[in-house]
């Protein structure tokens, strides 16, 4: 039985890793910050094969607690950076978590004889630090694909600057070492919808469906996500789970980077799906998620399905 090591694995995009992993037979080690916050995890314990499940203590700022982790991994997927639009201390809070984690956790690479593949759960905010919107100067109908530059925007959200910041500690890491034993793959999914598989009420992905379905504008954000009608790119958190997953069983993907992404569409016509009622427009495709369906094999889900199961898992 392999072993695979998922930072982050109690989140929303984790839990779904965590239980396609258990599925396929692997024993599963799952982070927890805080080991004694049990609601944040137990509904781990009820997924099929969780007797193959162990919930590890770790901060990927402390480098003792990373490297008992990692130890005795096969395989590890990193998703433990956190997703927050509202925050006080953006150093504190996003910065040095995100940043500082990524690189304690490449810095154990050729301390571990295990692992052999590590698959890194970035996001389109690491190639467009201002997604939803595009980048400047780009047409209306670009098409973004993985040959793109990463785009870093200073004025962009504090969550997007960390996540491309972290990103490039990996591409520096991959570019200096061409030849490494350790196969090492990232992933960005874009807008990440559907339901959960927990009641946390910490999920940003689960709270911006809700604010969408009920059309509440809680801040200036959010509010001029309405009044512009912002187009996002949507990917279903199970085919993201399923992408992570087969990036993570197969071989010869060193270096690879992946965009997760379906449709997109505005938010009036998300608003709509999530009520249960017709989309009055088309869905555009702005980011490409071919790559991914070709190596991965994966087929994603329409966005009318993930809206109308997060409609029938939340109640309405």
């Amino acid at each position: 039985m392999k072993t695979v090591g998922i930072i982050g694995g109690s989140g929303y995009i984790g839990s779904y890793v965590t239980k396609i992993f258990l599925a396929n037979g692997f024993s599963v080690r799952v982070s927890a910050t805080d080991i004694k916050k049990q609601k944040k995890y137990s509904h781990l314990r009820t997924l099929p094969g969780a007797e193959n499940l162990d919930i590890y203590p770790l901060d990927t700022r402390d480098i003792t607690s990373l490297r008992t982790f990692v130890d005795g991994c096969d395989i590890v997927v990193h998703g433990g950076t956190p997703f927050q639009l509202d925050v006080k201390d953006p150093a504190k809070d996003l910065f040095e978590p995100t940043i500082k984690g990524t690189e304690n956790f490449l810095s154990l690479i050729d301390e571990t004889s295990t692992v052999k593949k590590i698959v890194i759960i970035a996001s389109v905010a690491s190639y467009n630090t201002g997604y939803p919107m595009p980048v400047a100067g780009q047409p209306a109908d670009y098409l973004y694909t993985e040959s793109d530059e990463p785009h870093l925007n200073e004025e962009g959200h504090p969550y997007a600057q960390a996540k491309y910041y972290a990103d490039q500690v990996v591409r520096k890491y991959i570019a200096d070492h061409p030849n490494s034993d350790v196969d090492i793959v990232s992933v960005y999914p874009v807008g990440v919808m559907g339901p959960a598989l927990s009641n946390r009420d910490d999920s940003t992905s689960m709270g911006l469906q809700y604010l969408f379905k009920n059309k509440i504008a809680p801040n200036p954000f959010v509010q001029m996500l309405f009044d512009t009608d912002t187009e996002f790119a949507i990917v279903d958190v199970r085919d993201v789970a399923e992408g992570i997953y087969r990036a993570a069983i197969t071989d010869g993907l060193h270096g690879k980077q992946y965009y997760l992404s379906n449709e997109s569409w505005k938010v009036s016509d998300i608003t709509r799906m999530l009520n249960n009622e017709p989309a009055s427009d088309e869905p555009r495709f702005v980011y490409s998620g071919i790559a991914a369906e070709q190596d991965l094999g994966i087929s994603y889900k329409p966005a009318h399905v993930s809206f109308g199961d997060y409609a029938a898992a939340s109640g309405g």
